[in-house]
């Protein structure tokens, strides 16, 4: 099960099909090829914000684990926490056009509902990953340690097989190939692009 499958299990897919007054089918296909870019946005702050502990202190700052239940809730998802998200993880909004036009390249879905499902879609990950962390660094350390591919600092060693779901580094392999890294990487490439 990759990680699109466990925001639509946790109903992220259908609270965003429904915001943007989309088809369920059509919500996932985009998540699907969005994700690798946001997932890869979190890896490069991980990388650059002191670590994990530096990455769950600013998913803390930008909401926690109430982004994920602000895309859930009954009101409309209040887009500006993501898009504080994505000023994060992307920088510029530039780069959050760039990834759309990819994705809108890839999927035929129209670029202008992909950059309006981006900031719903970063809520989601974040959210997702702030509770998943369970709020302790140590916690958060070993699962983003498994969904960013292990390759974050402060000293965050990835859990094994039997850790949780069987291991967050397989949540993220979109194309189903076992190796997440290339997903995400693959994003980065073309936002480089």
């Amino acid at each position: 099960m990759n990680l699109t499958d466990i925001l639509s299990q946790a109903g992220g897919i259908e609270s965003m099909a429904k915001d943007l007054g989309i088809p369920s089918a059509m919500a996932k296909q985009g998540a699907e090829a969005l994700l690798p870019a946001i997932l890869g946005g979190f890896k490069k702050q991980a990388q650059g914000s002191g670590g994990v502990e530096g990455l769950g202190g600013l998913l803390g700052q930008l909401g926690g684990g109430g982004l994920l239940d602000a895309v859930l809730g009954p009101q409309p998802t209040p887009v500006e926490a993501g898009n504080d998200v994505l000023g994060q993880i992307f920088g510029t909004k530039e780069v959050s056009r760039s990834v759309a036009g990819d994705a809108a390249a890839k999927t035929g879905i129209d670029a202008g509902t992909l950059k309006k499902m981006l900031p719903i879609l970063a809520m989601l990950v974040a959210g997702y990953m702030a509770k998943q962390g369970g709020g302790e660094g140590g916690g958060l350390g070993g699962m983003l340690g498994n969904v960013l591919g292990g390759a974050v600092g402060g000293g965050a060693a990835p859990a094994s097989d039997g850790g949780m779901l069987g291991g967050l580094g397989k949540l993220i392999d979109i194309d189903g190939d076992g190796n997440p890294l290339d997903d995400i990487l693959g994003g980065l490439g073309k936002l480089r692009g």
